[in-house]
């Protein structure tokens, strides 16, 4: 089946109405209820509105804004059970995936190594001159690139695509729990306790390094 060129330049231009309100929401220019207007995406994409509809519907389908009726669309309000059932599904997933890496032995020492930079990265940022919302942000990216590169390095295709499809409401719920509980230095330090039980195929350790790394849980807002 051909695609025709409109169709697919119309699909191109949602996409990118989609990425461009996701990293709007990251980088704390909209915020948590906040009024989306069509004509101000428009206007600063360059596009017409109709593809900025048809991103919002996607986004609405998402669950990252709510359209209300003669009122518009607005950043839909994480509430703090949103944001626990992401890290329970999270965790279901994660502690089989670290099951599949110890019981299986499918991280190299190179790995490990390349999981010590991303940490060492982020405690680079940590210390580095940017501001703390954008420290916040930059360490968001990273602790997800972190945890990214153990689910592929499991082989479990069907748990990364689960994981995949929820990825930008963990990147939400992330940063959440770090803006509100957490300390940026621990944020990224914990990540060295997950490779040490990785490392020593400890599970029940793995799995607790991980389960504490979440800040909320840590602090027993959930």
């Amino acid at each position: 089946m051909l695609v025709k060129t409109a169709d697919y330049q119309k699909e191109n231009l949602c996409s990118i109405v989609v990425d461009y309100i996701r990293e709007m929401i990251l980088c704390g220019v909209y915020k948590e209820g906040d009024h989306i207007l069509e004509t101000e995406v428009a206007k600063n994409l360059g596009i017409s509105r109709a593809p900025v509809r048809e991103g919002i519907k996607e986004l609405q389908n998402e669950g990252i804004v709510t359209v209300i009726p003669r009122k518009g669309t607005y950043i839909t309000k994480f509430t703090l059970e949103d944001i626990k059932e992401v890290f329970d599904i999270r965790l279901l997933l994660e502690n089989n995936i670290l099951e599949i890496l110890i019981s299986e032995n499918k991280l190299s020492e190179e790995d490990f190594l390349t999981l010590e930079n991303i940490v060492s990265s982020m405690i680079q940022v940590v210390n580095g001159p940017e501001d703390i919302e954008k420290k916040a942000m930059i360490i968001n990216m990273k602790d997800m690139e972190f945890h990214r590169f153990i689910w592929k390095k499991s082989g479990s295709s069907r748990r990364v695509e689960i994981l995949e499809g929820i990825f930008f409401q963990l990147r939400m719920a992330m940063l959440y729990d770090t803006n509100e509980t957490g300390n940026l230095l621990v944020t990224a330090t914990d990540h060295y306790e997950i490779i040490k039980h990785l490392r020593s195929k400890d599970l029940e350790r793995c799995k607790k390094a991980l389960r504490e790394h979440i800040v909320s849980y840590k602090d027993g807002r959930f």
